[in-house]
């Protein structure tokens, strides 16, 4: 190709060549400003010249001169290459280079009100979190319901005693329910189902200290019942082979109890009222203590809550419903000393069995079938618990204070990471 001459240079849009200097590849040639040529049509709006390894820029309206201009004639001819022009960045113009521009960051796009009104910092705001959570479970278990009442329609009379496989499915259908809404709103939420209670790496360690802690702490109960002559046994009711029987398939029954009550009020629920109620706190007082006061906050609504379920058994007292409303209570202590529901949920499931099964006592109003003792309460119902058993007895207090001195001394200290990490961190991401 010919060299343009009619500028006063030798252009040219020959390749570099090694005479010619440090000069890029994939340059287009271009004349200067003011040149015949560009009188012609050869000028484009703003270009970068690189002449000889030096690199000039200048504008499309020619007001600024060519800068930083090197003549090192190559070949006896000097051979321009011109570059085609970027697109400046931020507040960058023609002439400055990447180097000495000022970056001026974007600005972020302000949420609309309806996005404030259900996206907070930490997500979906927990009061809709929690509306949405509770109309999924009662569509969810209407629809359960009606079907089990087609395929099994109820009996007329309430059995006197729970059976072996109506505790099993009344107890596993409504766990099953809870597992699902929670993990369609850990979907939801784009938050670990772990969160919510499940999540533990010490997971055995802590269940089976607290099956432990629980039927221990029940035959406290249940003696000082007995040494006091409030509680009489009156024998056994079950023999060889159908002990080991009846007492597995009733402990898996209230593995389940244990799994649901503690799952539902406990799980999902407990963790989402704290993270609203942590914000609020946050918000009101400015406070570094807002996800304590918003756990127990939630843990207080939560058991009284508990409690007052417990008031449809038949037989229950008031004291039932205090014991129950304070049971609630420890077992959020034991969920705020290690972050997860196993320990309460092994110590309700082995006092539960324990009751149930083992002495044969009723738990709150409510009795099994093939249970391993037979017995009845003597005296006033405050002491000895009368129809609503053991939990019935104002024993029941000194023995939740116990258990609740056993958590303090044998559960690490550590801090509750549910409410805390809701708060902290910002929105879930994708």
């Amino acid at each position: 190709m010919k060299p343009i001459t009619s500028c006063g240079f030798a252009c040219s849009t020959d390749p570099p060549v090694a005479a010619a200097g440090k000069v890029s590849r994939g340059l287009r040639e271009h004349p200067p400003p003011g040149s015949k040529a560009e009188r012609h049509g050869y000028r484009a709006a703003g270009a970068s010249v690189r002449l000889c390894g030096d690199e000039f820029l200048y504008p499309s309206d020619g007001s600024a001169a060519l800068q930083r201009l090197k003549i090192e004639p190559a070949d006896s001819r000097l051979r321009i290459y011109f570059q085609p022009p970027r697109k400046p960045l931020n507040n960058e113009t023609y002439g400055q280079s990447p180097d000495n521009a000022t970056l001026i960051p974007t600005e972020p796009a302000q949420p609309t009100t309806l996005h404030k009104i259900f996206v907070g910092k930490d997500g979906l705001r927990a009061g809709w979190s929690l509306l949405i959570f509770i109309a999924i479970f009662a569509a969810i278990a209407f629809c359960a319901n009606r079907i089990g009442h087609k395929l099994h329609p109820p009996a007329a009379k309430p059995p006197t005693e729970i059976s072996p496989s109506f505790g099993f499915f009344a107890e596993l259908i409504p766990f099953l329910i809870t597992v699902l809404v929670t993990w369609i709103m850990s979907k939801i939420e784009r938050r670990p189902n772990s969160v919510y209670g499940f999540g533990d790496r010490r997971m055995l360690q802590h269940f089976l200290a607290g099956l432990a802690w629980g039927v221990t702490c029940l035959s406290v109960l249940i003696l000082i019942l007995w040494k006091s002559g409030l509680l009489v046994f009156d024998g056994r009711l079950v023999f060889g082979g159908d002990v080991l029987r009846y007492g597995a398939i009733w402990l898996l029954g209230f593995f389940l109890v244990g799994l649901l009550e503690e799952y539902l009020t406990r799980g999902y629920v407990l963790y989402t009222l704290s993270r609203g109620l942590a914000g609020f706190y946050q918000w009101a007082f400015k406070t570094r203590h807002s996800a304590a006061l918003g756990f127990w906050t939630s843990a207080i609504i939560l058991s009284l809550l508990f409690g007052m379920g417990h008031k449809s058994n038949p037989g229950e007292s008031p004291i039932g419903l205090l014991s129950a409303g304070l049971a609630s209570m420890v077992f959020c202590l034991s969920l705020w000393r290690t972050g997860s529901l196993w320990w309460a949920i092994g110590l309700h499931t082995s006092w539960d069995w324990g009751q149930s099964f083992l002495y044969g006592v009723p738990d709150s109003g409510l009795m099994v079938q093939h249970h391993l003792l037979a017995n009845h309460p003597v005296g006033k119902p405050i002491l000895s618990g009368g129809t609503t058993g053991p939990e019935g007895s104002i024993f029941i207090l000194a023995v939740l204070a116990l258990i609740t001195v056993i958590i303090l001394f044998t559960l690490p200290k550590g801090r509750f990471g549910r409410a805390s990490r809701a708060f902290e961190i910002d929105a879930p991401t994708a």
